[in-house]
């Protein structure tokens, strides 16, 4: 099934892509407590609505990605001293902006055969569209290189993401953030059309000593299950948070459609 190959509600990427001349469509929400924003010094309840992705297949090995969302609302629960607290306009107990938009390309390297993973890289780009002053954007853009390797034995796929990110400082302009980008997560097929998945996904800041940068150490783990009809396919699942400015516990729901769109010359 062409949507087997995508993530969603994974974060972990999947080297296969979907396809010469096919459109991937998805869209879904998400829902985490005790989200912390350590530049702003906001913390709170996050609601992401209306999150986005469009991939477009350019050829059997290399796709197009944009992935982003229209709305996002912190309930604001604690306000902290934090670098660019002064540059928060909102004084009251919530605060919304739109989601940060990803471009990013990936290119299968090797394909997946008996004995040998697949193998591809994605290369992403992040661009500044949540502003600092709602507190819950940086105005910054980011790159972020990976290597991404998967498998199948038997009704299980295994998917491991490895790289590294340059994220940009809101906080002091002249230098970079430089972190570790790391994934793995599980498919276990039920049915034809029934899965359940899990994965770890996070980052590791290479300067953790500096608490109240933008990079900080995060991860989170998802739990749950997705179910294809067809092009279509629903999923759901869990998110528990790995450290203290991860959400302690959320959850989100969505779905995918993939279909044939044009022809590659």
């Amino acid at each position: 099934m062409a949507a087997a190959a995508q993530q969603r509600p994974l974060v972990t990427e999947d080297p296969q892509t979907i396809g010469a001349g096919r459109v991937l469509l998805e869209a879904g929400f998400d829902y985490g407590r005790g989200v912390e924003y350590p530049v702003s010094g906001l913390t709170g309840q996050l609601l992401r609505v209306a999150l986005v992705g469009v991939s477009v297949g350019i050829s059997s090995i290399a796709e197009l990605q944009v992935d982003g969302g229209f709305y996002n609302r912190l309930t604001i629960t604690e306000r902290h001293p934090a670098p660019l607290a002064s540059m928060v306009t909102a004084t009251g107990d919530s605060t919304s902006d739109v989601e940060d938009f990803v471009v990013a390309t990936k290119v299968q390297v090797l394909s997946e055969q008996e004995g040998r993973p697949a193998f591809s890289l994605r290369l992403a780009t992040k661009l500044p569209n949540a502003s600092n002053e709602s507190g819950i954007g940086l105005d910054t853009m980011d790159f972020i290189g990976s290597l991404l390797v998967g498998k199948t034995v038997r009704s299980v796929r295994t998917v491991v993401n490895g790289g590294f990110g340059i994220l940009s400082d809101p906080v002091e302009g002249n230098r970079q953030s430089d972190v570790i980008t790391y994934g793995a997560s599980l498919a276990r097929a039920l049915t034809q059309a029934a899965e359940v998945i899990g994965e770890v996904n996070g980052i590791f800041d290479t300067r953790e000593d500096e608490p109240d940068r933008p990079s900080t150490t995060r991860g989170a783990v998802r739990l749950g299950a997705r179910y294809t009809v067809g092009g279509w396919r629903g999923d759901a699942a869990v998110i528990v948070g790995l450290t203290g400015r991860d959400p302690g516990i959320g959850f989100g729901a969505g779905f995918t459609y993939v279909f044939n769109a044009f022809q590659v010359p």
